[in-house]
């Protein structure tokens, strides 16, 4: 039964281990195949003989029979490499999500009207209609319209950009609230998001295999073995005329030797140490990054949804002498909100919009009742316009930057100018709230600033890195003065801004060349090359499944401080896997000498082979005790937008 059991597994499962032992034969070199191949050979080999061997005895006693560690080595090897190769098989998810993002059908003028065209029959020249809402099918310049584009997953801008004509316009971003008419420039595979495509699949090419460690003890180790049990061999056999004793004295070096303990070695550090990073938040996904993020250098992180909300929060607000008394004079419901007046107006005109900074009043407001703003329409790149219905009849209400106020002719005065001149010294964008009734002027009532704040954990996190010894550098799509602004609160001083993806790549690759090993931190498709280009790639789950899927580990929560975190575990693991080779080979310094003198039956070297992997998995399992050493928060004074935008990801989490 033994050997009805052992033999598929000894030559089907193990079928690829003597196919690499052979290719490692004729290559002249010694791997795990070669090891795996001899050990489990001479184990079923040694069975067998002693097996039929005993047929013919008269007292009908089987020795002791090895079928069961060729087995389990097999086995034990095989689930190594399957978890080396699980994470990969995911790869090419990164190059789908990014293919969705093109629109299958452009809608593009012929014959005199507007068709719905594949992608594939569109032909430079062509113009390109894009309704609100609908994602840009091609890159181009803007012919007629105006509105917003969200290109914060291709560029990491931070705010949709205005987008008037004679601007360009990238394929796969988001249109907003207005309706664009595109001259076509590029298609295909000249587009900005093929050309990202093309970088992330390149980068995932050329990325090197991470070189086990194993592999290279094994090459030295294998023939060690091999020229022992041959010398073994031939002392019992010819000096000593003892040829069956020599067989099984050479046969107890191959199986002491064995690398049970040796494929458990870095498997089983692997599943510890994944796990134990899993509760903290973090997710390995493969043994590169366990083997080269405990030599980081450099972590290079993005600033918009890495070291930023990633959306705009209003930050502060100044209204004009008597904005507020007016409003209570003309609306109930503000006498009745606990919330300023020209807040409570401002977030009620916002609460109607899909614009990112309506929402940010939306969100300034919390969950407290607003006006019900009427027959709200866009303005696409100024503001939006509402009605509200007040104590004395019907107001008009406007939200929009400076366009809507030179539109409307509405002057600043000298006290809003200023606070708007600080405002954008401090990289903010700025919206006025006017109002007026009937066919009246429009007057001002208050000016609004908004910025993308920072993470409380972005400040601890650089800091702690940089403690650590490790340089903080930024790459960004944003624009310089926001870019600079936060760098210089977060004490970064590498940065760079205005890059595109390809451009962030190459700056990555840039610094691979002084030798240093490279951590990129990203969550947006706009991160996906650079993740993919950097030794280790961590995102942050908490955006595109693109970035995750060029990353080699993936920080569930979008905390920054957890990438120091993912430093130490996987130096630790990588200490386990080292440690746990160690015991693998103990066994064996101190086994194949007692086996080569006669010393040691194969009996007892299947034990000490048993116990040295007794030995790994207790020592891999004793990585479950880490805890990660991260210092709580020092207090940070934060603005109302901070402090607003906190109080809403909380809730949102």
């Amino acid at each position: 039964w033994q050997w009805l059991l052992a033999t598929p597994v000894q030559f089907g499962l193990g079928a690829r281990f003597y196919r690499g032992a052979w290719q490692a034969l004729r290559n002249g070199s010694g791997t795990m195949d070669l090891l795996v191949a001899l050990g489990t050979s001479a184990a079923y080999g040694l069975s067998c003989w002693l097996w039929l061997g005993s047929l013919g005895a008269a007292d009908g006693v089987v020795p002791p029979l090895y079928f069961e560690a060729s087995a389990t080595v097999i086995t034990l090897v095989l689930l190594g490499r399957w978890l080396e190769t699980r994470a990969k098989r995911q790869t090419m998810a990164a190059l789908e999500a990014l293919q969705a993002l093109r629109p299958d059908l452009a809608r593009v003028w012929r014959d005199g009207r507007w068709l719905s065209v594949p992608l594939a029959r569109l032909v430079v020249g062509d113009r390109v209609q894009v309704l609100a809402g609908e994602r840009i099918p091609v890159d181009g310049r803007v012919l007629q319209g105006e509105s917003l584009v969200d290109e914060s997953l291709l560029t990491g801008e931070s705010l949709p950009v205005d987008k008037q004509p004679g601007a360009t316009v990238i394929g796969g971003t988001l249109n907003g609230d207005g309706v664009l008419e595109l001259l076509t420039e590029r298609l295909g595979s000249q587009s900005t998001l093929a050309q990202i495509i093309q970088l992330v699949e390149q980068a995932q090419l050329v990325k090197p295999p991470v070189q086990r460690l194993v592999d290279r003890v094994s090459a030295v180790f294998v023939p060690v073995v091999v020229t022992v049990a041959f010398l073994t061999l031939l002392g019992w056999g010819l000096w000593g005329g003892q040829w069956q004793p020599a067989v099984l004295h050479a046969v107890a070096v191959l199986v002491i030797a064995c690398p049970c303990a040796l494929g458990l070695a870095t498997p089983t550090a692997i599943m510890v140490g994944t796990g134990v990073a899993a509760r903290h938040g973090i997710l390995i996904r493969d043994v590169v990054a366990l083997e080269q993020a405990r030599a980081i250098g450099r972590v290079i992180f993005d600033k918009t949804g890495t070291l930023t909300q990633g959306q705009p929060a209003l930050v502060s607000w100044l209204a004009v002498a008597d904005a507020g008394e007016r409003i209570r004079a003309c609306f109930p419901g503000a006498r009745e909100s606990t919330l300023e007046p020209v807040l409570w107006l401002a977030a009620g005109v916002g609460q109607s919009s899909t614009h990112p900074l309506g929402q940010a009043l939306h969100r300034a407001a919390g969950s407290l009742p607003l006006p019900t703003i009427e027959r709200v329409v866009s303005l696409p790149g100024r503001g939006m316009q509402g009605t509200l219905n007040g104590a004395d009849g019907d107001w008009e209400l406007s939200l929009g930057g400076e366009r809507l106020l030179a539109e409307l002719d509405v002057k600043l005065p000298d006290e809003l100018a200023l606070w708007q001149q600080q405002a954008r010294a401090n990289a903010q964008t700025v919206s006025f709230l006017l109002i007026r009734q009937a066919s009246e002027s429009w007057s001002l009532l208050a000016g609004f600033a908004f910025a993308d704040p920072i993470k409380p954990e972005s400040r601890a996190a650089v800091q702690q890195l940089q403690q650590a010894g490790i340089q903080v550098a930024m790459l960004s799509g944003d624009h310089l003065d926001v870019v600079s602004r936060v760098a210089g609160e977060l004490g970064i001083q590498e940065y760079q801004a205005s890059l595109l993806p390809q451009e962030k790549a190459a700056q990555v690759r840039r610094w691979q060349q002084a030798g240093q090993v490279q951590a990129m931190v990203g969550d947006g498709i706009n991160d996906a090359p650079a993740l993919a280009a950097a030794e280790v790639g961590i995102a942050m789950a908490s955006g595109s499944d693109v970035a995750m899927q060029s990353a080699s580990i993936t920080l569930m929560r979008a905390d920054p401080q957890l990438v120091l975190d993912a430093i130490r575990l996987s130096q630790q693991t990588y200490a386990k896997i080292r440690q746990n080779l160690f015991w693998a080979f103990i066994y064996n310094v101190l086994g194949i000498p007692l086996a080569a003198a006669g010393l040691l039956n194969p009996v007892v070297a299947g034990a000490a082979m048993a116990f040295s992997s007794v030995s790994v998995v207790s020592n891999a399992l004793l990585l479950r005790r880490w805890q990660s050493a991260r210092r709580p928060l020092e207090p940070q004074a934060r603005s109302q937008g901070e402090v607003q935008a906190s109080i809403g990801s909380k809730q949102h989490e």
